[in-house]
């Protein structure tokens, strides 16, 4: 059974930086697609970022282009998501997300198995 678990969220200050960290057991993260996305309180489910399988490609929302990097580390079957310049409309909880084979989409109707989300908090 796939499951994925979530780590890495804190609290920073505006301009900060975190790394969130989705480790996955039950099936090889290199022949899924991951996706990361975020929540906050009253909006809706948005897509962070994503990574294909085999690292075919990734995808980033514009709001986090240039500041947030995903990247895969195959040997430990953790996706990793770095996010720098944090600012004040970057808090929310954070999931990471599988789906089959293939290249990543942003959309998380498109993925099927879900962790259970990493708080961010970004204030002064």
């Amino acid at each position: 059974q796939a499951q994925l678990a979530e780590s890495g969220g804190g609290s920073v200050q505006p301009g900060g930086s975190l790394r969130l960290a989705c480790e996955v057991s039950g099936f090889i993260v290199d022949y899924y697609a991951i996706g990361w996305f975020r929540q906050a309180p009253g909006k809706e489910r948005e897509g962070v970022s994503c990574i294909g399988s085999s690292e075919i490609g990734t995808d980033y929302a514009d709001s986090v282009k240039g500041r947030f990097t995903i990247s895969e580390d195959n040997a430990k079957s953790t996706v990793y998501l770095q996010m720098n310049s944090l600012k004040p409309e970057d808090p929310a909880n954070y999931y990471c997300a599988a789906r089959g084979w293939g290249h990543c989409t942003l959309l998380g109707r498109e993925y099927d198995s879900w962790g259970q989300g990493t708080q961010v908090t970004v204030s002064s």
